[in-house]
């Protein structure tokens, strides 16, 4: 990382209690650098490994990794200039066309991704766009359900690191299909609210080509001392500004190429 370590292992996991419990029973807490103003971007990845750790000991089961405030807009959305990345697991997936309870939730917004299902395992430092593609299965649409758990929805990066990047729940659907099949740059995306258009956007805006993203996932992993397995769901982002939801919305995500992902909200 580029900025070292402030926290004291005793820091992390307290705040990884925090993070957790707010995740877990869904309430909002402040941001964590009004406590730790000095905690730097390496103290979130700290935090988050610990919330990792903590979830897998649980049952949970690693099943890949999303890139974050990969687009202009959510960056400027979200007040901050560097992207991030967050771990997925198995009990985050929801199945296409179902109903998910917001009262799970803090404050749920969705956002539409590209994702990519890796075949051979990525490595980082180094890793550029075409060692993605050459890595890719497949693509498929996606749209996350994020949930910053800050009161306010306010924070700075170093806290949403520590909060898996308000990683909450993620829909896949659509089609599969091979990288080399279409044109990733420039997918169109629409997302409807209740059947009305509410924004919309093109892969282009997540970093230029959404396998950029993915890229910079694996070079942060290998700061991180990690790797991207085979296998892996990764999602590369969103490429709209994220969207609000609350119990009676229903959302459709429609995708040049890859169909469209569906879902709606209850209580």
């Amino acid at each position: 990382m580029s900025q070292h370590l402030t926290l004291s292992r005793e820091d992390i996991v307290r705040l990884c209690e925090r993070v957790e419990g707010a995740q877990t029973r869904a309430y909002a807490i402040p941001k964590l650098t009004d406590e730790y103003p000095a905690m730097t971007i390496a103290d979130g990845y700290a935090v988050q490994a610990e919330l990792r750790r903590r979830f897998i000991a649980q049952g949970h089961k690693l099943i890949g990794w999303k890139a974050g405030l990969t687009s202009k807009a959510k960056m400027l959305q979200m007040g901050v200039n560097v992207p991030s990345i967050g771990f997925l697991t198995d009990r985050m997936a929801r199945p296409e066309s179902s109903a998910i309870k917001t009262s799970d939730l803090v404050h749920p917004r969705v956002e539409c991704e590209v994702a990519f299902v890796t075949k051979t395992t990525l490595t980082g430092p180094g890793c550029t766009l075409q060692m993605v593609l050459d890595a890719t299965d497949y693509v498929l649409p996606a749209v996350e359900i994020i949930d910053s758990r800050f009161s306010g929805f306010k924070f700075d990066l170093p806290s949403v690191i520590a909060d898996n990047g308000s990683s909450a729940r993620y829909v896949g659907g659509g089609r599969a299909r091979y990288p080399d099949d279409i044109d990733l740059r420039t997918l169109g995306v629409v997302m409807e609210k209740n059947g009305e258009i509410v924004t919309m956007g093109a892969s282009a805006a997540v970093l230029g080509h959404p396998a950029e993203a993915i890229a910079m996932l694996v070079n942060i992993l290998a700061e991180l001392g990690e790797v991207l397995p085979a296998g892996s769901f990764v999602m590369s982002g969103g490429i709209t500004e994220a969207i609000p939801v609350k119990p009676g919305d229903s959302i459709v995500a429609r995708f040049q190429e890859l169909g469209s992902v569906s879902m709606r909200f209850i209580d």
